[in-house]
């Protein structure tokens, strides 16, 4: 059982304050190693602004950097390939959902997320092309190179087809393990999740198979699935409207009928209609979560404060007495966070205060952005191997 790793929790905060017009969200972190100060990890945190008066209307990408294990930040600076552009019929598009993570085969920062496509200022209607997209960072002058999207099969189920917000596992032969979500019929809400072979040789992303396509019968279905690999399975966590839902696989592809998350003693999670994300440790596996139940009713869905607990990966199930709260909750959400394995002693929850609804500053919220240092008692062996 997981229960005997130790660890603490440093709440750091990396910037704060908002204009009540727009908000930063999707505050996501990659590490490159060796590139800061005395041979530390260099920190790299994209993050976008919102428009508070709309629903899920993003404009570019921005970074904040740190060299010295978060001490300071540089930023936040737009990243000038990463901004929204112009399409056809008055369509504007943009990368969000997008996460970094190091790509240790080929030595890159891989960051991947989805294109979201607007009209003036909303979503463009259904029938809407969804597709993942992906950038490299370049150590060298920091920047980012333009996105570029992965090729999928052309089937109509994969029209609308992304892998926003999600967790990937990569493996030694440089190929990665990609979870996205793809809607059957375009003009419905129903997605299915499943995960894709890609191979990656430092520049570009190719598809390769994926695999068991999963679905539910409660209302949307199952999106922003994240992938994890412990103890030599592979864990699976999905979101829907109802409840989180949890499965996991011998090899990455192929896993048994999702199932919600539960606690050790029968109850319920209580998570619902926003993301889970893993936290891997090789004497442990953890999730970070959102639940109903924590005093919260006046956040939206319920989506702060940040928990942690450990997984018993036999069960599939939360051990109720390992959970703790990784940041507070100040009348703002929390539920679109990202985790950072920065080095071997340290992994960072990164996350922004998401200021809708208006009112929600009443609470003590101000679009502040977090890193939550989860500080390990014994070094992360197999994440980070001698």
């Amino acid at each position: 059982m997981p229960d005997h790793v130790h660890y603490e929790v440093q709440l750091h905060t990396i910037r704060s304050g908002y204009d009540g017009v727009t908000c930063w969200v999707h505050a996501r972190a990659g590490a490159v190693p060796g590139a800061g100060r005395e041979g530390s990890p260099a920190v790299v945190l994209t993050m976008q602004k919102l428009l508070l008066s709309g629903s899920d209307v993003f404009y570019g990408l921005h970074e904040m950097r740190s060299d010295d294990l978060g001490t300071t930040w540089s930023g936040p600076t737009a990243c000038p390939t990463l901004q929204r552009w112009s399409e056809d019929h008055g369509v504007e598009a943009c990368v969000c959902d997008f996460t970094p993570q190091w790509h240790a085969p080929t030595g890159t920062l891989l960051g991947i997320g989805h294109i979201a496509r607007y009209v003036g200022d909303a979503l463009m209607p259904d029938p809407r092309p969804r597709q993942t997209a992906y950038s490299v960072y370049d150590t060298e002058t920091c920047t980012w190179t333009a996105p570029r999207t992965l090729p999928l099969p052309p089937e109509r189920k994969f029209f609308c087809a992304g892998a926003g917000s999600v967790q990937r596992v990569d493996l030694p032969d440089g190929t990665l393990l990609l979870p996205f979500y793809f809607r059957r019929d375009p003009r419905a809400a129903l997605s299915d999740s499943t995960v894709a072979r890609c191979r990656f040789d430092g520049s570009e992303l190719t598809y390769l198979e994926h695999g068991d396509e999963l679905s539910v019968a409660d209302p949307r279905g199952l999106g922003e699935p994240s992938l994890t690999r412990y103890e030599g399975r592979y864990f699976l966590t999905l979101r829907n409207d109802v409840r989180g839902y949890v499965t996991a696989g011998d090899d990455g592809l192929h896993f048994a009928p999702p199932r919600p998350w539960m606690f050790d003693d029968g109850t319920e999670l209580g998570n619902y209609n926003t993301q889970q994300h893993w936290v891997t440790h090789s004497d442990g596996l953890f999730l970070v979560y959102t639940r109903r139940g924590a005093g919260n009713d006046h956040v939206f869905r319920h989506r702060a404060p940040l928990f942690i607990a450990a997984v018993d990966p036999v069960h599939l199930c939360l051990i109720r007495d390992t959970e703790r709260v990784l940041v507070p909750e100040r009348g703002a959400r929390l539920g679109n966070f990202g985790v950072t394995e920065v080095s071997e002693h340290e992994t960072w929850v990164t996350v922004a205060e998401w200021m809708q609804p208006a009112g929600c500053e009443r609470y003590g919220s101000d679009n502040s952005v977090f890193a939550a240092r989860i500080v390990w008692e014994r070094p992360n062996r197999s994440l980070f191997p001698a």
